[in-house]
């Protein structure tokens, strides 16, 4: 089979960057070579980087309901959520489904919905109906009570990539600060304030009685079923330990300087959010990524809640860090790819990779997705 040609490219290697030409086929990387040369597509200099690779997000959720109260059908969502990811340069993502919501709505995609939304990513890739590829993150919200009886079934499951333990109550964690709890509970759930000290009480009441047991069980069944495991806004060293004590390979969005200081130097994957370093901080008034970054501090990036983030943030970090962009995409390709132990199929331009990459035009301002190749194949 003829060796597709892609030349006259800055190709973002592991360890460098080069004018070159890199060589195709049957969907795999078979070589890299300096320089240009006559066939092939000519990229006329633009950037041919892997393609990139997203831990965390939750966007399916937002595509199945983009407001409170609306709810698209889900496959239409799964299919949105998908040309959402792939036209932002993400060729394979771990979708992020939270089991066990924060809230007791009747209607809860998290407590109510979420095996349907499951089933439609599993039915969706198997049918080859999605342009990335999708595995499963499924994010275990401590305090709720059924939480281990909903993961145990899943744990063999093809499919599962990640488990990450959230803990999501009032006065620690991500919310240490009552009153930003409060204002986002308010505004973005939809909790009355006449309701909110009832509200706060429950959830208190739901982690003494829950969080502890189901933490522990499913430690418990990441070790014996070799599930990579994650734990969520580590906000203090002893977090951390704790975490460390436990298996964890991945600390996702630490919420301050000391807690991801003892994740890093501990070896932990320090992940934090695009968003956070485009904005210059966390919406939530915790640590600053580009500190985090700056420091040295940062494995991982993710889109969290924005997919169009990842590329765009590697290119503010490469500037504002004075980093070559070689070095800083694989926050968001090799490093990803590691810690789901998929390092050596994806996440660098590789000989014997896939050839799984995007081509990126950069005018200074914002970098612009061209084009989005799954192994070898254009989809975007």
């Amino acid at each position: 089979m003829q060796s597709q040609i892609y030349t006259n490219y800055r190709l973002l290697l592991p360890h460098e960057e080069i004018l070159g030409t890199i060589a195709v086929r049957e969907g795999i990387i078979v070589d890299i070579q300096p320089g240009v040369v006559s066939q092939g597509q000519n990229g006329d200099g633009n950037y041919l980087l892997p393609g990139l690779i997203e831990l965390h997000t939750d966007n399916l959720e937002k595509c199945i309901s983009p407001r409170p109260k609306a709810r698209f059908p889900l496959e239409l969502a799964a299919v949105n959520h998908d040309r959402d990811l792939i036209s932002a340069g993400i060729t394979t993502v771990c979708d992020a489904i939270a089991i066990g919501d924060v809230t007791p709505k009747d209607d809860s995609l998290r407590i109510h919905h979420y095996a349907a939304m499951i089933d439609t990513i599993v039915q969706g890739q198997a049918a080859g109906r999605f342009s990335t590829d999708h595995l499963l993150h499924l994010r275990c919200e401590l305090g709720y009570e059924h939480l281990y009886d909903v993961i145990e079934p899943y744990s063999e499951h093809p499919l599962l990539a990640l488990l990450s333990l959230m803990d999501h109550t009032p006065g620690q964690r991500q919310f240490v600060n009552i009153n930003k709890y409060k204002s986002y509970y308010t505004s973005r759930h939809g909790v009355p304030e006449a309701k909110m000290d009832e509200f706060i009480a429950m959830r208190l009441d739901n982690q003494r009685q829950h969080a502890l047991a189901n933490r522990q069980a499913l430690v418990k069944l990441s070790q014996a079923k070799n599930i990579s495991l994650a734990s969520h806004d580590d906000a203090t060293v002893d977090h951390v330990r704790d975490a460390i004590a436990e298996g964890v390979v991945l600390a996702e969005f630490p919420t301050t300087l000391d807690a991801a200081k003892e994740a890093h130097n501990h070896g932990l994957l320090v992940l934090m959010g695009a968003p956070n370093v485009i904005l210059g901080g966390s919406h939530s008034g915790n640590v600053s990524a580009m500190e985090l970054m700056k420091l040295d501090l940062v494995d991982i990036i993710s889109s969290d809640y924005v997919p169009r983030s990842l590329l765009q943030s590697v290119f503010i970090i490469s500037q504002e860090a004075n980093q070559p962009l070689y070095e800083v995409i694989k926050y968001i390709t090799l490093n990803p790819a590691k810690a789901i132990n998929l390092d050596r199929q994806i996440g660098s331009l590789s000989i014997g990779k896939k050839a799984d990459f995007i081509t990126v035009h950069d005018d200074g301002v914002v970098p612009r997705i061209l084009e989005v190749y799954k192994q070898g194949d254009r989809v975007a």
